[in-house]
Order: C-alpha cells, then structure tokens, then sequence
C-alpha cells in the first residue's frame, strides 16, 4: 500500500497528505518546503490507519473534475449511483480517473478513459479478483454514463456556497435600494461592506483590463475554511434531529390544531393575515402580477388545486393542492441553522443555513434573524464582570417589578427553586433564572449593555436600551451569535468568521489572501470569570443533559435559551478548540410547539450541537480533542461548586 503510486511519482498515502494537510503551493520553493512535512505525515497516517482507511480517505478526498469532490459525488455525477450501487466497471472507471482524471476524462475523452480503465480491469485480474473470462467480458463493455453535473442546488455546504456568491458580488450598499422597512439591513450590510474585505471583494477589486471581478464569469476559485467531514457530519446532525424526531413530534401535535401549523392562541383573522402577507411575497404571485392578472384572477388561481411536486423528506411527491394550501403546507416545516467555527482563527468549519435548499432557500445562519432570549445572558454577565463582579457575588432570587419608562414590567420565571434565597450569580446563570438577570439589568447601564453586544459584533440598529433587553428581545443571526461566543473560547477576545482562505484567478493566480480578524472584547480575567460561569451550565444547569443523555464529556461552556411561547430554540456550546452554535425554530414566530418540554432550547437545539460533536470526536482524522482544557490560571474557580439544588433540565421562559 505504502509503495502504490497515485501518479506523480508519489504514494497514496503521500497524495493523501497533501489533499489533507497542503495548501496549493504558489512557487517551486514553496512546493519543495511542502513535500518533507507530507512524507512526515504519510508515515504518521500508515501507522495509524489500516490499508483500506487510507484507500477510503484517498478517495473521500480525491477531485474527480465537473464539481465531483470525493467518490460519493463522482458515482451520483457520472452514473446517478451510490457507491456502493456501482458495477464492476464503473468501479474500474472510477478508480482509473485517479491516474489523470483530466487525461482520462469520460466526458471528453471516452475511448482513452475506456482502455484507461480496462488497465484497472486487467490489475484486478492479476490480484485474483477477476476470473479470466469475466475479464474479458468487462473489457469489451463500452461505457455507459448518466452523467449528471452537480449543480448550485446540490452537493455539500450549499447554504453557504450561496451565501458566498452574493457576499462577494454585493455592491456598496445605498439607503435608497433598501425598502423602509429594511433599513436595518442596510445598516448591517454596511457594516460588513467597510469591515470585512470578503464582502464585496469582486466590486472592490478589478482584473488586468480594468473591469471588476465576476464569480460568474470569471473562472474564480474561491477556497472556503470549511471541513467536508465536518460539513457532513454538521449536515447529518441537523437533518437527523430535526426532520426524524422534531418534526413528526411537530405534526402530530398539530393534528389537534384547527389553524396548525399556527398557534391557537391566534384567531382565524390573524392567521389569514400571515397567510396574505406570505401570498404577496410568492413567486406565483409575482409573476402573475407581470403578465397582468387582476387580484380576482390572482386569487381564484391561488384558491384552484393545482397539480404540483412538494417536498417531503421522503423526496419530492406528485400531487394536486390549491396554492394556498401548499404555502400553508411548507409553513409547516421546522427550519433551523448551524455554523461551527474556530474560537482561536475564526474559520468556519460547518455551515447548515437550512434544511433543504432547493425548497427551503432561506439562509438561517448568515441572512435569518430571530430572538436571541436567553442566550443573550452571557453578554450581560461579561458587563457585570467588566465591572468589577464575581461568580461568587450573590443576588436575591425574588420577582420584582421595575418601572420601564413610567411602566411596570415584571419577569417571569419557569421555576420557584430557591425562591427568597440569596444565590451565586453563576447559580443564576446556569440556571437561567431571569429574576437574576433582571436584577443585574437594574445594577448596570442598559447604554453599556448596548455598547457591550455591539462589541461582541451584534450589529442589529433595532436593539435599544432597556431593562427587558437582558432576556433576550433583539434579533441576531446565528453567524453573530457563533462569533461573539468565541470571546468566551479565547480569552476575550472576538474573532469574526472567516469563510475564505484565498482566492485564485482562472490560471491559478492568487487574487485574495484572507487573515482572522480579532477583537479583544472583555479581559482575560472576565473571560475567566465567564467560562466558569458557561461550564457550569453544562455541569449544573439547563445544558445538563450534554452530560447525562449525551454523555459528552470534557470542558463544555454553552447556553441554551428559548424565547416567547416556544417561538425560538437556541443553544450555543463551545469547546476549547470549537464554537459552535444552533437555532431552530418555525418560518414565522406563530409557527412553534406549544409543549415546553418539546419546544425549549436544550430539546430542539442542544441535541444537534450534542450529536455533531459525537461525531467530531469519534472521527480520528480531525484534529479535535474530548480532553482539551480551556486556557485558565491554574486552579482558577472563584466559587466552589453551588451543591444546593442543582437540577438538570431546567425549564426557561422569556417574558
């Protein structure tokens, strides 16, 4: 195996160390530094992995040309197959197009790919795994394709390849092409537009002859930060949890709904002013408005049944429904996101922006904004510290009522447990106790709370300063949240994502190198402070279950949080090496469980996060660690643990 050649003059495991490890080499030099550190790395990946691990990696890895990135996607590109599906020849085709998949081409080149795998044919013959006669049968098969070239709308990390295409194509935004009630986008994308060199890198930058960049056109080839066996199992896990297990506990609580997949506390006029609003955003509608159909005719089409293709998470069904009926119909879907970065560099590992994107095109990672609830109470804690609290420092668990404005607002809780107590504000915390919080709001400067989110990069205009703020109203998109919480990862200090590493032009050229961009957000020694208090969710609080369902050990910091009436599920979880973050939730804010056993955060979200990282673990290939520790001062615990009532599984509420 070691002394099998993959072209080149390298061994497999050599070719493998570089796919793995090695980044295009821009010069000879740079090439000949590079080959001593993957001879090095093949001799570490023999020693650790078996023949066959190797052989599967390789292939995992190997670019098979059209977008067929990995021997999965080559079968479905060149013959609409899986794997494990493939004939005897296809396989020998395949394995052939690893000598020079651009010399032996099937597309191009099918008579030199055909005696090209024929070569492949006759080895196996050789190694006893063909008899004479079913050698020569083989070789006398012409090849036969189904070639299908992966489009946008398919493969892996889709979410994101899309994300990227509009972020470097974005023009320098103008108030005047944002719709007023849009103008918070048009804050949030200036912003990215004069802080991150990524976004609108082809409309800040021109080519030889003068003209701007076009990822379109111009043959580009944008290197993301993402992992694939990251990306996959980030993908697996959101499919898994939300379309095997929330989503049929979803529909068969809506059976017993008259207006599902609304809520019951709406009434029938409300519901049929979120179903008009959703007819005047469709498709159809739209382009029944430019051939000049009336609003009689429009709304006789959209009430006709109609014979159409829906998704179902089985495939796409044949059916006849009026329009109406199908936008309620796909209302009905749970949506979710989830992004994985590295705290120390910012590079985004994994990006799920939904759960199919053919129908579901709405991105919930970078573009969805939802409340936050109380994921939010990390950033309020990191003030109080920044401003000379403890952990240790204690508070009363009481409901009180503040005057807002010349008003009376009073929070709620989910629980009574230690009521009259004074406890430990990391007791609070873990528990999420929003009286807690509430009462650390009245102790701070809501303008300095504002101040502190926009420092862990919230860059929402809409959130003003107010008591409630500290239970999590405002709006923030799940990329947002994943970078803030890499403060609490790194010492304080913030790293923004990072999707790209370099981009090269159509011969090879490199245009665009990228570097992390950090920002020291709060002191180490708060960042201490608050990984206590983050780990102690986990250890004692509403994260629990990481421990006891999911038994993932290691140091964990995470927050779970749940807005309003189940409206918004979120959970945040970081390690020393990775941040990742999750939400999941309906299209519209009425869309959403009614039990708060199946509709809070540590149900809906906190398992993907749980089930991603099973899966990075158990993978020996990455670099990542159950047993890593974060970065505290030896000893570092400003309170010991709170015994008193711990309880995992704790209920939250936002009011």
């Amino acid at each position: 195996m070691g002394q099998t050649s993959a072209g080149g003059g390298s061994t497999i495991t050599q070719q493998l160390a570089k796919q793995l490890y090695s980044a295009p080499a821009t010069s000879t030099t740079q090439r000949l530094l590079q080959k001593p550190i993957e001879w090095v790395t093949a001799i570490k990946l023999e020693r650790n992995f078996t023949k066959e691990e190797i052989i599967a990696l390789y292939l995992n890895y190997f670019d098979f040309l059209h977008g067929a990135a990995g021997i999965e996607t080559a079968a479905n590109t060149y013959f609409s197959k899986e794997p494990r599906n493939l004939t005897v020849t296809e396989s020998a085709l395949l394995i052939g197009l690893c000598k020079n998949p651009s010399l032996f081409n099937p597309v191009r080149y099918p008579e030199r790919c055909r005696e090209r795998r024929n070569v492949v044919l006759g080895q196996m013959l050789k190694a006893g795994y063909l008899s004479q006669a079913e050698y020569e049968r083989y070789c006398e098969e012409p090849i036969v394709l189904r070639f299908h070239r992966v489009d946008h709308k398919e493969g892996m990390a889709v979410y994101l390849r899309e994300f990227l295409r509009q972020y470097l194509m974005m023009e320098r935004p103008e108030r005047s092409d944002y719709p007023e009630w849009n103008q918070r986008q048009y804050v949030i994308d200036s912003i990215a537009f004069a802080t991150d060199p990524l976004c609108g890198w082809c409309k800040k930058h021109t080519k030889k002859d003068g003209s701007f960049y076009n990822v379109y056109t111009d043959g580009l080839k944008i290197y993301t930060t993402i992992d694939s066996r990251m990306q996959r199992y980030a993908e697996q896990s959101v499919y898994g949890h939300v379309a095997k297990f929330l989503q049929p506990a979803f529909n068969k609580e809506n059976r017993t709904k008259p207006n599902a997949p609304f809520t019951d506390k709406l009434t029938q006029k409300q519901v049929n002013q979120i179903m008009e609003r959703a007819v005047l955003q469709s498709p159809r509608y739209w382009a029944m408005k430019r051939a000049g159909a009336s609003q009689e005719e429009i709304h006789r089409a959209f009430h006709t049944p109609t014979d159409m293709s829906i998704f179902t998470y089985h495939g796409d069904v044949d059916t006849t429904m009026t329009p109406i009926d199908s936008i309620r119909y796909y209302k009905s879907f749970l949506r979710a996101g989830f992004m994985s970065m590295d705290p120390h560099t910012g590079a985004v590992k994994a990006y799920v922006g939904g759960m199919d994107f053919e129908h579901f095109q709405y991105d919930m990672v970078m573009m969805g904004r939802r409340q936050v609830g109380s994921t939010i109470k990390p950033f309020l804690y990191s003030l109080a510290m920044e401003n000379g609290w403890s952990p240790c420092d204690k508070a009363p668990n009481v409901q009180r009522t503040y005057m807002v404005a010349g008003v009376p607002w009073t929070p709620r809780n989910s629980n009574r447990r230690r009521y009259g107590q004074m406890v430990t504000l990391k007791w609070g915390l873990a528990q999420s106790n929003n009286w807690i919080s509430a009462y650390l709001m009245s102790k701070l400067n809501p303008n300095q709370f504002v101040q502190m989110l926009h420092k862990f990069g919230i860059n929402n205009p809409d959130i003003h300063p107010s008591m409630s703020l500290c239970l999590g109203p405002c709006e923030v998109s799940v990329g947002e949240m994943v970078s803030a919480y890499t403060a609490f990862a790194n010492n304080g200090i913030r790293c923004a994502p990072m999707f790209v590493t370099r981009i090269e032009d159509s011969e090879g050229n490199v245009v665009a190198q990228f570097q992390p961009r950090m920002e020291e957000v709060i002191s180490s020694e708060s960042a201490y402070k608050m990984l206590v208090e983050l780990m102690a969710v986990v250890d004692e609080g509403t994260a629990g279950r990481l421990r006891y369902k999911f038994h993932i050990n290691g140091q964990i910091g995470g927050k779970t949080g749940t807005t309003n009436r189940n409206s918004d599920a979120w959970f945040m979880g970081f390690t020393p090496q990775l941040v990742s973050g999750c939400w999941v939730g309906g299209e519209d804010r009425d869309i959403h469980f009614d039990s708060m056993a199946m509709g809070q955060g540590a149900t809906m979200a906190l398992p993907i996060w749980a089930y991603y990282m099973k899966k990075i673990y158990r993978d020996q290939t990455l670099p990542y660690d159950s047993t890593a520790v974060f970065d505290l001062p030896q000893d570092f615990n400003p309170c010991a643990k709170d015994e008193e009532d711990v309880g995992y599984s704790v209920e939250e509420v936002y009011e």
